[in-house]
């Protein structure tokens, strides 16, 4: 499963040459906060799980003082912002930030730096210079969507887009490699796109609302949550199962392994690990410590074959995503990788 663990082998191997050193006890007395502006579906759910481990853990063992996790009731950023300068207030060292918008919260998190708060935005990621960012090329990964499905479909057809989160910078920028990869792929040409917001029960009712207006289409290009429902509404319209990329969610990749068992089926399935808040974590925790953290730091995306599929499968929880989790040497690794 070479691929599908691409993202902690990488980081493994690159923390191997890394000085042992981590100045854990620097940061004896600190308090961390994860700030997030959104909870609706199962990559967020695993994520803040993740982030609360890590934190949980790190407590225990005398790392930091605290490790807590905040999430908004609405996905606004003007609400992210009052949650971050309450974070202020209340004396935190470093926000661990996943941002409703790219540039929305930039005077939050200038009003942070000012006050001595250390800000590392991760997934959704701020454009503030004095905040940390931590990413997958998400541009690159939209892309490599549209050559996977060159590479199946040479003849190339009519395609569906399912995009994320309006106005959040992993929505544009995922949407943004799919377009190029449309731009270098000329057979291909994109007839429809709908927001599904990264969940699969609000994807599955855009498509089906889409479906009746569209040719036919030979593949769809997703954003991650999306996957089933949109195969779902296909279903339901009694439409052909067109060539879905999927965004690495566990009923997606069940609904895939039936599919594959039934007729054959095969597909790719991409998304960045919601194990990254963790990485995020460690990364806070090391500038905290006093060590040169570079302001951009870039994390591989998690990518499942059909030669992944059943052990990828066999470790993802029902419900949930798949995932890794970073440690400590990963996020040096990271650190030295960017140096």
């Amino acid at each position: 499963m070479k691929t599908f663990l691409m993202g902690a082998a990488t980081l493994a191997l690159m923390a191997g040459s890394v000085h042992a050193e981590s100045h854990l006890a620097a940061t004896a007395d600190k308090r961390i906060a994860l700030s997030n502006n959104y909870a609706g579906n199962s990559w967020r759910q695993a994520m803040l799980q993740t982030y609360e481990e890590t934190g949980a853990q790190a407590v225990a063992d005398g790392v930091v003082a605290a490790a807590d996790a905040f999430t908004t009731s609405e996905n606004q950023a003007t609400e992210q912002a009052a949650q971050i300068q309450n974070m202020i207030l209340q004396g935190y060292d470093a926000i661990v930030l996943n941002a409703a918008s790219p540039t929305a919260l930039n005077g939050a998190v200038k009003e942070a730096c000012d006050a001595g708060v250390t800000v590392v935005s991760f997934d959704g990621i701020v454009t503030e210079p004095c905040a940390w960012r931590i990413a997958v090329d998400f541009a690159a990964m939209g892309k490599e969507e549209v050559d996977y499905l060159a590479s199946r479909l040479p003849e190339g057809g009519k395609l569906l887009e399912i995009r994320g989160l309006a106005g959040v910078f992993v929505d544009d920028e995922i949407s943004k490699g799919i377009h190029a990869g449309v731009e270098e792929h000329k057979q291909f040409e994109i007839v429809g796109s709908v927001h599904g917001d990264w969940a699969q029960d609000v994807a599955q009712k855009a498509v089906a609302g889409v479906l009746p207006s569209l040719p036919e289409v030979v593949g769809v290009v997703t954003q991650g949550g999306d996957g089933y429902g949109a195969a779902q509404a296909f279903e339901a319209a009694g439409r052909p199962t067109p060539l879905i990329v999927l965004g690495n969610r566990q009923d997606e990749l069940k609904w895939w392994a039936e599919q594959r068992d039934a007729n054959g089926y095969e597909t790719l399935s991409l998304s960045i690990a919601p194990g990254v808040a963790s990485l995020a974590f460690w990364v806070s925790q090391q500038i905290l410590a006093g060590e040169d953290v570079p302001k951009d730091l870039t994390v591989p995306f998690l990518k499942i074959t059909q030669a992944d599929l059943d052990q990828a499968l066999e470790t993802t929880p029902e419900g949930s995503v798949a995932n890794v989790s970073y440690s400590l040497e990963d996020a040096q690794g990271v650190i030295a990788a960017a140096k």
